[in-house]
């Protein structure tokens, strides 16, 4: 098997993964099947009859919501199972949530970086994931948060945008 990087950019909709290796980049998309944080649905008791078979009760909505969040978080590590560092970026919860799914199974010592970035194009995922795998800088960034957080002055790191 060909040893290679890796950087996840990844919320709760989708996950982009970009593989560095030697031969060039790769990219995957794995999207999710999950739907929004659930909602009740059904009458409003100020709206008219209110009955409780009529709303699903908030646990069953929940363990659905989250067995559907384990199905993804579970394929996303598989694709990045043989990645020897890997760089997750997102804006929300998920970065988070998929770098503890890591730990726990003992693919947590490869997580070289956890960063908050917005909404990117792919080509700007790609392009963020190549630059900051191909440098050794990464080895010297914290391991969760911003690249160059607590640093005063300017950085030329090569996510300074110079």
């Amino acid at each position: 098997m060909t040893k290679y990087n890796a950087g996840v950019w990844i919320d709760h909709r989708k996950a982009l993964i970009v593989a560095v290796t030697p031969a060039g980049e790769r990219t995957t998309l794995i999207i999710s099947k999950v739907e929004k944080h659930p909602q009740r649905s059904g009458d409003s008791p100020l709206k008219g009859r209110y009955a409780v078979d009529q709303v699903p009760a908030d646990d069953s909505r929940q363990k659905a919501y989250t067995g559907e969040l384990n199905i993804y978080y579970d394929t996303v590590i598989a694709a990045v199972r043989n990645a020897e560092s890997l760089v997750i970026l997102g804006p929300g919860e998920a970065k988070g949530e998929l770098k503890k799914r890591l730990v726990r199974n003992k693919l947590g010592g490869r997580v070289a970086a956890v960063e908050t970035a917005d909404k990117m194009t792919d080509r700007q995922i790609a392009a963020r994931v190549s630059e900051y795998l191909s440098e050794p800088w990464s080895a010297k960034s914290p391991a969760y948060g911003r690249p160059n957080a607590g640093l005063q002055g300017k950085s030329s790191g090569p996510l300074s945008g110079r």
